[in-house]
């Protein structure tokens, strides 16, 4: 990924117009209330669904200038470099952006144990719903740990 924004973390305002916001050039997030947009997040070789995280202004603009993807932690209330501490980097190869600029798509490769969630598994949908004696229940569809979060995640 190329160095898209280099300086600053802020980002225009929503165009006024419908058209130009989904069919012009100009990145123009849509934040929430909470000043966040929702990522999904692919990996680059397969297209496999990691994780679904939130992004603040600044947490978008260090990953465009960074080509690492960085996040804004909800539960704690921090900016965050996805890997820091687990050493599973996620370098993004390409971002988009849905029609009304109200979520982000990054495809990501991902570095270390080649595991996002912080179970220790590849991606962090590792359980399908299936109905089970008339209910919804989760099963684990096989993606077994790549690491101990226990030794990773030391406090």
């Amino acid at each position: 990924m190329t160095d898209i924004m280099s300086t600053g973390s802020e980002f225009p305002s929503t165009p006024k117009n419908k058209k130009d916001m989904e069919e012009g050039a100009l990145l123009a997030p849509r934040f929430d209330s909470n000043g966040l947009v929702t990522a999904i997040v692919t990996d680059v070789a397969d297209g496999a669904v990691l994780m679904v995280a939130h992004m603040n202004s600044e947490a978008l603009a260090l990953t465009l200038s960074t080509g690492i993807a960085h996040y804004y932690s909800r539960s704690r209330g921090t900016l965050w470099k996805k890997g820091e501490s687990s050493g599973n980097v996620q370098t993004v190869h390409e971002v988009r952006t849905d029609c009304d600029q109200d979520a982000i798509l990054l495809s990501v490769s991902v570095s270390g144990h080649a595991a996002t969630c912080h179970t220790g598994r590849r991606s962090c949908f590792y359980r399908r719903v299936e109905t089970i004696d008339g209910k919804p229940a989760l099963v684990m569809i096989g993606d077994q740990p790549r690491f101990d979060p226990e030794k990773v995640y030391r406090p």
